[in-house]
């Protein structure tokens, strides 16, 4: 039951919104014929993917390719987060001018998705392995700024301001009085950033970067759905490797702290060698001659057909977006609850029972896995041999994705929730549904609500992805320009996804505080 009448207000406003991008989402869609024994050969190629020593090898280099940029991407990001995350902290400003200046300038960055950075280095840099690294670690830097930055605001700054009072500089009372109390968190949003790194990686691979993105391509176009299964069980494997990894971090002994931070040196040095990148080679005059001559055809942006237009392409993305992250809230919150099986009863044996429910749960966690590590662009593919183009498979394709990314992080916070609650149901007799509903769903309401606003914002910027397949939206504006060299239009395009994603940050934010 919301607590206040503005938290109802929203709430009535989110079930309108909902039902209104649904039903603009599904208007006019048709399902093509034929499709549907395409859609079971590639289920069937699961079971028969292609091990050939040839293709094996090939996906071995490709997954150290994509592994390669993951870490480097996340590495340049977690750089441009720790520091960004420090001057965008309040504590950090005596004046609030500064404070919001620097905001707005992190904004910028990360209201732009990776493929749209990735297309504009290509144009500046050229074909150089450092436009993939740069493409995932300056959109990501500044998105990891925001989140340590409201990690040292949540912090109580206590025993920084002590040691102000004391003498101490800004950055002294900072490395002594807030660091040691938010390094962990910084570390557990660091691999959570490597794992949103890899699938980055994998969608700029689909653009000509390289790695499993490119493998993932190709066999696609050429309908080998035994390569692609190869390709998509590779990123399951690298995938439940970063998990673990992220997991071990929870609550680490110093030996694996240790071992860690070797580890990472290592994957450091490996994936430079790997993609080769050096920023010694760059011929900056040409970088610099390159730039001018972009700036030049894409400024003053111009309008790609009339404004009318644009506002109806804008308004398209939003319902896209609020129909795929309510698809995506509703597919994760049921594979999280499969996910997450409830405690033991104290007292109890385990039994056969218990174990079977902890396969499926485990069985669960790899299905989000491999459901988030898929991108967009391939669901919304597959979608295309059942459904006609149009907005329904460029929406579900994002649901499909994003209930991955949701349903992982449901799960999570299930695992951390008060269980005491619902197992008192438990002994009252009650059935497990009534157990989930009065005993789970209240405690984690809030932090479902706040996952899922967060992954609206994401998707208004993702909505660019699926626009290769004639989605509709902005997404499929900025690649008619894009493939038709039109950057003065392609710059209007992403002007006006940097406003939609301010637009929908603000709301969000008003959203997530009326329901708190």
């Amino acid at each position: 039951m919301t607590r206040s009448p503005s938290a109802r207000r929203w709430s009535v406003a989110v079930a309108i919104g909902i039902v209104v991008s649904c039903v603009s989402v599904v208007a006019g869609s048709a399902l093509a014929p034929g499709g549907i024994p395409t859609l079971t050969r590639f289920a069937r190629a699961a079971f028969s993917p292609d091990l050939s020593i040839a293709y094996l090898s090939r996906t071995l280099d490709a997954t150290l390719t994509t592994l390669a940029f993951s870490v480097l991407g996340t590495v340049v990001a977690v750089v441009i987060g720790f520091f960004g995350g420090v001057v965008m902290s309040e504590g950090w400003w005596r004046s609030r001018a500064g404070w919001l200046t620097t905001r707005l300038a992190f904004a910028l960055p990360r209201g732009v998705h990776e493929t749209v950075w990735a297309v504009a280095l290509l144009l500046v840099l050229g074909r150089d392995p450092l436009v993939g690294v740069l493409a995932i670690g300056l959109p990501f830097g500044a998105i990891t700024a925001k989140v340590y930055a409201e990690i040292i605001d949540e912090t109580p700054a206590g025993p920084s301001q002590a040691l102000r009072l004391a003498g101490a500089g800004a950055i002294a009372a900072f490395a002594y009085g807030t660091l040691p109390r938010v390094w962990k968190d910084f570390v557990s949003y660091a691999f959570y950033r490597l794992d949103c790194s890899l699938r980055a990686s994998v969608i700029l691979g689909m653009l000509g970067v390289g790695g499993l993105g490119f493998e993932l391509s190709t066999a696609f176009q050429g309908l080998a759905f035994e390569r692609m299964w190869t390709v998509m069980y590779a990123l399951l494997i690298v995938g439940l490797a970063c998990e673990w990894w992220s997991r071990k971090l929870r609550a680490p002994s110093r030996r694996f702290m240790r071992g860690s931070a070797i580890a990472i040196a290592v994957l450091v040095i490996v994936s430079t060698i790997q993609v080769r990148v050096s920023i010694f080679s760059l011929d900056f005059s040409r970088i610099a001659e390159r730039t001018t001559r972009v700036a030049q055809k894409a400024i003053p942006p111009t309008l790609p057909s009339t404004f009318t237009n644009l506002l109806l392409d804008s308004a398209l993305t939003v319902t896209m977006s609020i129909a795929a992250i309510a698809v995506a809230s509703l597919l994760g919150g049921f594979m999280a609850f499969i996910a997450t099986p409830p405690p033991a009863t104290p007292g109890r044996e385990r039994g056969a029972m218990r174990l079977c429910r902890e396969l499926i749960g485990a069985l669960a966690r790899v299905v989000l896995l491999l459901v988030r590590v898929t991108s967009p662009p391939v669901w919304a593919l597959l979608l295309l041999f059942v459904l006609f183009p149009g907005p329904l498979p460029g929406t579900l394709a994002l649901g499909i994705y994003n209930a991955g990314v949701l349903g992982r992080l449901y799960a999570e916070a299930l695992e951390t929730v008060d269980r005491r609650p619902s197992l008192a149901l438990r002994y009252a007799g009650a059935h497990r549904l009534i157990e989930a509903v009065y005993g789970v769903i209240p405690l984690v309401k809030g932090r479902f609500s706040a996952y899922s606003l967060y992954r609206w914002e994401v998707t208004i910027r993702e909505s660019v992805v699926v626009g290769v397949v004639g989605a509709g939206g902005l997404g499929r504006v900025l690649e008619a320009e894009r493939t038709a060299f039109d950057y003065s239009s392609m710059l209007t395009v992403v002007i006006a996804l940097l406003v939609l994603s301010i637009l929908v940050d603000l709301v969000s934010a008003s959203a997530r505080k009326a329901w708190r």
